[in-house]
């Protein structure tokens, strides 16, 4: 077999609808089943079957992922990745994928634009083909983020480059901006060597909020693994804020460290490696929103109640 070429090629593709959106990944799939290329397609929800139908027969050579589910935290979709190129060393891969869908949080919208310029970096010298599916509806702000983060626009079969590309380690603005504080209403703690405290608060509103035990254990796990974090980087301790709205509970850590890998929570460590905090966090949240630099990070924990 010919060694796998070592260029990525990230493309966005703009759809008009469904018979246009299911056409294009059928196109794009078989021809690469043809040459005897591992294809993943994540996609959300009900679409996984709709795109199963489309495939038919060759539906069984591909490997699907729920995108509502792996990448409701978009910092999750990376690791899915990355663990489908490594489980097939020496071939190029091929991956399909939907982040953004009508229902999407500003947020999750901003998480999946950074997700996106991640992309660039973290698979720069790999053998893959990234499709990532648009809808022509999707407003204004989503359409020209994909523009910005992807190098290049399939349309028509046809590939252009983009010009709005804002390079490999471009960023979009919105997504480096401090995030806003946390509500008035917030109940805030302050933390310096004991976290006992902190894990008490955090609990209590889950418990409060509805969650079950499995999703309580979570978020306390998550706001631990933070807050641990600013007791092993830095000297002068943290804050945590906790709240609630109508559709979920946040945790929100603010301490004096700087996280200088844009990777980091995305790439699994092995496991004598220490390092693992951001890792979990992303694994259990629903949604991590992380703002970083020389004035220190902002660690912002989602966890959707049940009755949203």
């Amino acid at each position: 077999m010919a060694a796998a070429s070592h260029a990525m090629s990230h493309h966005a593709l703009f759809y008009r609808d469904q018979r246009e959106y299911l056409a294009c990944i059928a196109d794009f799939a078989r021809a690469r089943l043809a040459s005897g290329e591992p294809v993943l397609i994540a996609v959300p929800g009900r679409r996984v079957h709709l795109v199963r139908a489309q495939l038919g027969e060759d539906s069984r050579h591909v490997t699907y992922a729920d995108m509502a589910e792996t990448g409701r935290n978009p910092a999750r979709i990376i690791p899915e990745v990355r663990e489908f190129v490594d489980h097939h060393p020496g071939q190029r891969v091929h991956i399909i994928g939907e982040p953004v869908w009508p229902g999407r949080s500003a947020a999750e919208l901003c998480e999946a634009r950074k997700h996106e310029a991640l992309v660039n970096l973290a698979f720069a010298h790999t053998a893959a083909s990234i499709l990532c599916l648009y809808a022509d509806g999707l407003a204004r702000p989503v359409i020209g983020g994909a523009r910005r983060t992807h190098p290049a626009i399939l349309c028509d079969g046809l590939v252009t480059d983009s010009a709005n590309y804002a390079g490999a380690d471009g960023m979009p603005a919105e997504c480096e901006r401090p995030l806003p504080s946390a509500p008035a209403h917030a109940e805030s703690l302050s933390y310096r060597t004991d976290l006992r405290p902190m894990r008490r608060l955090v609990a209590h509103h889950a418990r409060r909020g509805g969650l079950s035990d499995d999703r309580t254990a979570s978020l306390v796990l998550a706001a631990s693994e933070i807050t641990a974090n600013t007791l092993r980087h830095t000297s002068a301790g943290g804050t945590l804020h906790v709240w609630r709205t109508r559709l979920e509970i946040l945790c929100q850590v603010q301490d004096q460290g700087w996280i200088v890998d844009p990777l980091a929570g995305r790439r699994r460590r092995p496991a004598a490696e220490p390092g693992h905090g951001l890792w979990v966090v992303n694994q259990v949240c629903d949604l991590v929103e992380l703002r970083t630099g020389q004035a220190g990070t902002t660690v912002r924990l989602h966890m959707r109640l049940p009755r949203a």
